[in-house]
C-alpha cells in the first residue's frame, strides 16, 4: 500500500512538472507575437486640434477634409520625423481649454507665440513669421486704425488681432468673431468699416475671395516680430520634439519653400 501510495504521488508530481514545462513553451511561443503586435502598431499618431476656417492656412474641402498650408507642412514634417499626424476640427474659441485637458496631443492652427501662451503651453519652433494687416473697403482711404476714428473693426475672437484691436484708441468698436471669414463678410455688406487678420488670411481674402470689394489698407506694426508655431501642453516632450525634427527636416532640404510655393505664399 505505501508502495503504491508513493507511485501515486510520483506520478502527480511529474504531471506537475510536464504541466509547467508545456507553461514555459507556451510563453516562450508568445513573444514573437508580442513582437508583431509591437511592430504593427506602427509609428506614433499625433493628432491636432485645428480651426479649419482660416484660409488658406486650414480650412475645409469640398469633400469636408482639413486641407491647407499650415496642414501640408505638418504632413511633409510628420514623414520626415516618422509619427503619422491627424487633424481633429476645433472651434478656436475653445481650442485651448481642450490642449490643457489632453483632447489631443498638439494644435497646429496659425498659433502665434506670445510670452502670455508661453507661461500655459509649450510651442515648436516657429513655422514662419507673419504679420497683422489691415483690411478695408477697395473705395476706403484708410491706411491705419488710426484713420479709422469712430469706425468699428472687427476681428476673430482670442486670436492676436483682437488684442491689438483691444488696445487700440479713437475706435467706436472692436468687434469680435468666431471665425475670420465671418468678419470679412460683414467688411463686404459694410456692417463694419475694417477687418484685422493674419497676413496670409488677408491676403486670401482680398486676392482671391473678394478681390473686387475689399483691399489690403496696411501692415500694423508691432514692436515685436510676430511668429507661428505649433503648441503642445506643458511638457510634452515627446511630441515636441518630433515635431521640431520633422520641421527641422522639411526647412533644410526645401520642401518648405515648395510647399509655400504651392500655395502663393511669400
Amino acid at each position: 500500500m505505501k508502495r503504491l501510495f508513493k507511485s501515486i504521488i510520483i506520478a502527480a508530481a511529474m504531471s506537475v512538472l510536464a504541466l509547467g514545462v508545456v507553461g514555459c513553451g507556451k510563453k516562450d511561443e508568445q513573444k514573437p507575437a508580442d513582437n508583431a503586435t509591437a511592430a504593427a502598431s506602427g509609428p506614433k499618431t499625433i493628432v491636432f486640434a485645428s480651426d479649419a476656417t482660416y484660409p488658406p492656412m486650414q480650412y475645409m474641402d469640398e469633400s469636408k477634409n482639413i486641407v491647407g498650408f499650415e496642414v501640408d507642412v505638418i504632413k511633409a514634417a510628420a514623414e520626415k520625423a516618422g509619427f503619422k499626424a491627424e487633424f481633429k476640427n476645433v472651434a478656436w474659441d475653445g481650442i485651448f481649454a481642450g490642449l490643457a485637458a489632453g483632447k489631443y496631443d498638439a494644435i497646429s492652427s496659425s498659433v502665434s507665440i506670445t510670452d502670455e501662451r508661453k507661461a500655459a503651453m509649450d510651442f515648436s519652433d516657429p513655422i514662419m513669421p507673419i504679420e497683422q494687416i489691415l483690411v478695408v473697403p477697395t473705395d476706403s482711404k484708410a491706411t491705419s486704425l488710426a484713420d479709422l476714428k469712430d469706425k468699428t473693426v472687427g476681428a476673430q475672437i482670442s486670436t492676436t488681432s483682437a488684442l491689438v484691436l483691444k488696445d487700440a484708441k479713437g475706435l467706436k468698436a472692436a468687434k469680435t468673431y468666431d471665425e475670420v471669414g465671418l468678419a470679412m463678410e460683414d467688411l463686404v455688406k459694410g456692417t463694419i468699416q475694417a477687418v484685422l487678420a493674419d497676413s496670409p488670411v488677408a491676403v486670401e481674402y482680398t486676392s482671391h475671395k473678394y478681390p473686387d470689394k475689399i483691399k489690403i489698407a496696411g501692415v500694423v506694426k508691432s514692436d515685436k516680430v510676430e511668429n507661428i508655431g505649433i503648441a503642445v501642453k506643458k511638457g510634452n516632450k515627446d511630441v515636441l520634439d518630433l515635431v521640431n525634427k520633422g520641421l527641422a527636416a522639411i526647412k533644410a532640404d526645401g520642401t518648405f519653400d515648395k510647399i509655400k510655393a504651392q500655395h502663393n505664399m511669400k
